[in-house]
């Protein structure tokens, strides 16, 4: 074992020593199924930091996610099926998703017009004003987890993630 982080060693633990005591387990089957875990902790930890982040604004992560896919599409927005195949945890009802939006004023549907049957979502002022408001505060839990993984990790951090899911998209 040679991968102990410096702030690890200053700690006196090793890796593996937070995983056993968040889930109470001290073994595991295999080094596979610990890493596993320990990926499935992590994404629920950053889960619940952005969940805190976006309760107060009345939004749910996959709202707030739509809304971020619909900023990048302004002022042309997207049609139903282009934000389903862009969001980041696949919804099933893209449309609810929109609804509750559209209802907060966050959001505004119209036809295609170059195929009426299309409904394009677009972002509102409104929902430009929020993302503005919301997205220093997701700045500042973002730097919470840039405090915790060296720059030099992160990006075999991306590399190893995106070895687990690149053959799904």
């Amino acid at each position: 074992m040679c991968c102990n982080t410096d702030l690890d060693v200053i700690k006196g633990r090793s890796m593996g020593d937070a995983l056993k005591r968040r889930i109470k387990q001290q073994r595991f089957e295999s080094p596979l199924q610990e890493a596993m875990l320990n990926l499935l902790v992590a994404a629920a930890h950053v889960r619940e930091r952005t969940d805190r982040v976006l309760e107060p604004h009345g939004i749910t992560q996959p709202q707030y996610n739509v809304l971020r896919i619909l900023r990048g599409a302004h002022p042309q927005g997207y049609a139903r099926c282009d934000i389903a195949e862009r969001m980041i945890d696949r919804a099933p009802d893209v449309t609810r998703l929109l609804d509750r939006l559209e209802r907060q004023g966050l959001v505004a549907r119209d036809r295609s017009a170059a195929d009426r049957r299309l409904s394009i979502a677009v972002i509102t002022a409104k929902g430009l004003t929020l993302l503005d408001t919301i997205d220093p505060v997701l700045r500042q839990s973002q730097a919470y987890l840039a405090d915790r993984i060296h720059a030099r990790d992160r990006v075999e951090l991306s590399r190893i993630c995106e070895g687990i899911y690149d053959d799904q998209i």
